[in-house]
């Protein structure tokens, strides 16, 4: 990037904002932009009944124009735990169906600080293991058919989700798909394990300042944070899970931490592959479909369902 391009996008980063009192606006200037970005879209609403008198989870499902996969992309949004709806996500879901061809289920989990660790994850959980119990639920003919993703956060849960299905003897997704996810628990620039954090995370739109404070509102326990469902990169054992897509972007304080991710399944030996975006920044999956490196993401998303030896292949050399 030059440097004007970097001038202006620190006038973007987030340190101008403190997100454990702002995050309410961060919501409301959110759901603004979302509506002047909304496009049309073919979808149906379906309501799953969840847990501890959380009277039930939304799931929004977006129809592709043209129907190419029979596959379902059970999506969790991003937003640090904190942010993002349906609603917020709306424009980049409807984008995710129409470049793949699948319909796409995005989940409406609960948000921090109001529900925090782990009622979103819990939420997400129940949508995932229903969906692979019953996947009519979404149009999907079996269970092959759904498909975990994520980005930020919602790469987090999916990922997490993974692991707790392995570890109760419950079916597991075929494929999982990680957007530039969250697997670990530092960001501080002085202490973290990741070059990535002290490089990319004061400059962009997402800084180590905002991170910080999305983990003290979704986990306020810092001793907790070390757990592996929330930071699965910790996890004693990697191994039984889905073929993996890890996609990161070159210029986001998660990249490094997203791939050691795609790196340690592969060490566990599950499918792997991982693919970084040069030249992108974090949450760069919700810009228009005009961008570089959305084109590239779905590119390489589109070739990881299109490849039917995904299951049993040798894990993929990283492309950067």
């Amino acid at each position: 990037m030059n440097r004007l391009s970097r001038a202006v996008l620190r006038l973007f980063a987030a340190p101008r904002l403190n997100m454990r009192e702002d995050y309410e606006k961060v919501r409301r200037m959110q759901r603004r932009l979302a509506v002047l970005l909304m496009p049309p879209y073919r979808t149906s609403r379906w309501h799953h009944l969840a847990r501890d008198g959380h009277s039930h989870v939304p799931v929004r499902i977006f129809q592709p124009k043209e129907k190419r996969r029979e596959d379902v992309l059970v999506f969790f949004h991003g937003g640090g735990w904190v942010t993002g709806d349906i609603d917020i996500y709306t424009p980049a879901c409807a984008r995710m169906a129409d470049l793949t061809g699948c319909a796409v289920a995005s989940v409406d989990y609960r948000l921090a600080p109001e529900h925090p660790f782990p009622a979103g994850l819990e939420d997400c959980y129940d949508v995932a293991r229903l969906l692979l119990d019953e996947p009519h639920r979404v149009g999907a003919a079996d269970a092959n058919q759904i498909v975990l993703v994520g980005d930020s956060a919602g790469g987090n849960f999916a990922a997490v989700i993974s692991l707790l299905l392995r570890e109760r003897g419950l079916r597991l997704p075929n494929r999982q798909i990680l957007l530039y996810p969250v697997t670990h628990w530092d960001h501080d620039p002085k202490t973290s394990p990741f070059a990535s954090v002290r490089t990319h995370g004061e400059d962009y739109l997402l800084t180590n300042t905002e991170v910080e404070d999305y983990f003290d509102l979704y986990v306020p326990n810092r001793q907790q944070r070390r757990d592996a469902l929330v930071a699965p990169l910790v996890a004693d054992d990697l191994s039984c899970q889905p073929a993996t897509l890890v996609i990161t972007a070159e210029l986001d304080l998660l990249r490094d931490e997203g791939e050691a991710y795609g790196h340690a399944l592969t060490e566990a030996g599950n499918a792997v592959r991982i693919h970084r975006v040069a030249g992108a920044l974090h949450g760069f999956i919700s810009l228009p479909r005009f961008s570089q490196s959305v084109q590239e993401a779905y590119e390489v998303i589109n070739a990881f369902l299109n490849d039917d030896t995904v299951e049993g292949e040798q894990p993929a050399q990283e492309s950067k």
